[in-house]
């Protein structure tokens, strides 16, 4: 019964092209606009925007460490949408970053201020940063001219998810379930990953796991 409900979702899975992804990655965030000149985001337009695309950015960092787990323990195969996935997370971070920067503060000086004093800003642009190469190298080219190299530098996924649930958790006022909720998921999917990449050494010794 379930491997039938497995092979169906597959084939679903299957049916559905990667570009679907990247049109409703982008419309959204259009849709985050309208809804905000139209008093559809509440008071704080501003704040509502960027929370909203920073909490979008997370849930598709989470979505990028479950594709491996999700295969390699439910049977569901996203393979083929992770590189949409994971340049619609980077999209996402640069947009909650650019509404932060042109939107929320605007003053370079009071930009800085914030970014070397405030750790969750600090951490969060460390976040940023980590992912700039990862979108750089998100294409064919690259991962023709890297080669091995290439799934080693996209280890950085690993780091940047963390800081992402790091600056959401100091990012709120006061004690919040939901932050905390993302944080615990971040690091259980990251001991899945690191749990079988040690399998996969151990494999490469000889040594039974």
């Amino acid at each position: 019964m379930i491997d039938t409900m497995i092979d169906r979702t597959n084939a679903a899975l299957r049916k559905i092209p990667t570009w679907v992804l990247y049109l409703l990655g982008a419309l959204y965030p259009l849709w985050l606009l309208y809804l905000g000149s139209t008093g559809g985001l509440g008071a704080d337009p501003v704040k509502a925007l960027e929370h909203d695309l920073g909490e979008r950015a997370l849930q598709l960092l989470v979505l990028g460490l479950a594709v491996t787990p999700l295969r390699r323990f439910a049977g569901v195969n996203l393979m083929r949408f992770r590189r949409a996935i994971g340049v619609l997370t980077f999209t996402y971070v640069a947009l909650h970053l650019l509404v932060w920067l042109v939107l929320d503060v605007q003053i370079i000086s009071q930009i800085l201020g914030d970014i070397a004093k405030r750790p969750y800003i600090t951490i969060g642009m460390a976040g940023f940063v980590l992912l700039l190469p990862l979108a750089l190298t998100s294409n064919n080219v690259s991962v023709k001219r890297l080669g091995r190299r290439w799934k080693r530098l996209h280890l950085l996924t690993y780091p940047a998810a963390l800081l992402g649930g790091i600056h959401y958790v100091m990012l709120v006022k006061g004690f919040q379930i939901e932050p905390l909720i993302y944080l615990a998921v971040i690091l259980a999917l990251l001991a899945t990953r690191l749990s079988g990449g040690f399998g996969v050494m151990a494999r490469s010794f000889g040594l039974k796991t």
